[in-house]
């Protein structure tokens, strides 16, 4: 029963969140089914968000390490 409470109180800030953020608002779809495709769509699409977010970011890192590659200090030319 703990196992199962802690796992509530770690989903249901996510489900808030995704109620108050819209995404997770009024459901045109019918029945029973209908309503489960709409939390699974929801859940995938805020799960598709968070990796978006994730990739950003390690582009980010990417390009800045590129900047400071090529941005270095040019060689000296030695005199001859």
């Amino acid at each position: 029963i703990k196992r199962e409470l802690r796992r509530r109180s770690a989903i249901e800030p996510i489900i808030g969140h995704m109620k108050t953020e819209g995404h997770l608002g009024r459901c045109y779809l019918k029945g029973r089914a209908g309503d489960a495709a709409n939390v699974i769509l929801s859940a995938v699409g805020h799960n598709f968000r968070r990796i978006l977010a994730w990739l950003r970011e390690l582009l980010c890192l990417f390009l800045v390490r590129l900047c400071r590659v090529l941005a270095g200090p040019a060689p000296l030319n030695s005199p001859s």
